[in-house]
């Protein structure tokens, strides 16, 4: 178990909800505190956004090694991209201060170390790792000499590299890490999630785990609770049809706040091994089957087979109590349609 903030994460605990930020705010700086607000309003515990420059995670080349040619941002450079989609680091200090004004919980990732020292400065509370730079070994230690806890995600590492990013992170002095599995595609179609490999994750890796999840629904994340998803992380957009480099996979405030609930739910349906009865059918016994008089019967005769019955409701003796009460005489008089009770017999 970890803990954000006071807030407690982990398999006994709901799930905990990051409404990812991004590049959603379209470079509108008022729509970056309006999404803040909404995640919130939304039941969201936390929204993330991302810390760099595009002079901090690119070169600036028209190469063709730095060209992206095929996907969302098919056409462009990466310099181009990560200009058009970065969050200015003038903003991240308001973005702070709004969040604890409406009381959410925001933290960022990091791309480089000078974004760390930044970050720092602003006293976030976690750090997350992007699936792409879950390679970058010096950059998870020095994330993980801040001593925060840390999520990282997991999209294209196979389990040896996860295995790295762990060693990493720990060898840097990380005390509370979160892995993330994760599908780097954008969207990613359901299929390829594999959700059997959350617990798989869990004790192989011996982390909290959750679902960073890229697909168009809420169905991949709501399931993942069900196989030990203790975070989930979502893209999240005022819009979908905006225009921006990440609108066309998040969600808008209505779709979070579905996820919000059903996310909760589900892992309130998990519950624990529990064979007994549950208080919500306790009004409900008394319908049951069981055994009930269907001929009127004087005190010394015989019950026979035609002069009882299984039925609703459950006021009398059990069904599974036929064969012992066939052939047995009644004490007294019984009328048809009552109960058989011991005391008759």
């Amino acid at each position: 178990m970890i803990r954000v903030r006071g807030r407690a994460i982990g398999p006994d605990q709901p799930p905990y909800i990051i409404a990812e930020l991004s590049a959603n705010h379209n470079g509108d700086l008022q729509k970056a505190l309006k999404l803040i607000e909404l995640a919130a309003e939304a039941g969201a515990d936390a929204i993330k956004i991302q810390t760099y420059r595009p002079d901090t995670i690119t070169l600036k080349s028209d190469a063709p090694d730095f060209q992206i040619t095929d996907g969302p941002w098919k056409g462009r450079t990466l310099w181009d991209l990560y200009d058009w989609a970065h969050t200015p680091w003038e903003w991240h200090a308001e973005l702070f201060v709004h969040a604890r004004k409406v009381g959410i919980t925001l933290f960022s990732s990091p791309f480089d170390p000078t974004a760390v020292d930044l970050l720092e400065e602003l006293d976030a509370p976690a750090y997350k790792v992007a699936s792409f730079e879950a390679v970058d070994l010096p950059l998870i230690r020095y994330i993980a000499s801040t001593g925060k806890p840390m999520i990282i995600s997991t999209g294209m590492a196979d389990a040896q590299e996860i295995a790295e990013a762990i060693a990493a992170a720990r060898d840097g002095g990380c005390k509370e890490l979160v892995l993330l599995h994760c599908v780097s595609g954008y969207p990613a179609p359901a299929a390829d999630y594999n959700l059997r490999t959350l617990p798989d994750m869990a004790e192989r890796f011996g982390t909290v785990v959750g679902l960073s999840d890229h697909t168009l629904d809420n169905t991949t994340a709501i399931a993942s609770v069900a196989l030990g998803a203790s975070v989930i992380e979502k893209h999240v957009t005022l819009d979908r049809s905006g225009g921006g480099p990440d609108d066309s996979f998040s969600l808008e405030p209505l779709e979070l706040e579905a996820l919000c609930t059903g996310a909760r739910t589900a892992w309130e349906a998990l519950g624990q091994v529990d064979y007994g009865r549950k208080s919500s059918e306790q009004g409900n016994v008394k319908f049951r089957r069981s055994l009930y008089f269907v001929k009127d019967l004087e005190a010394g005769e015989l019950i026979t087979a035609d002069a009882v019955r299984s039925v609703r409701p459950g006021n009398g003796l059990s069904p599974k109590l036929l064969d012992k009460v066939l052939g047995k005489r009644v004490k007294r008089n019984v009328a048809k349609n009552t109960p058989v009770r011991a005391v008759d017999l």
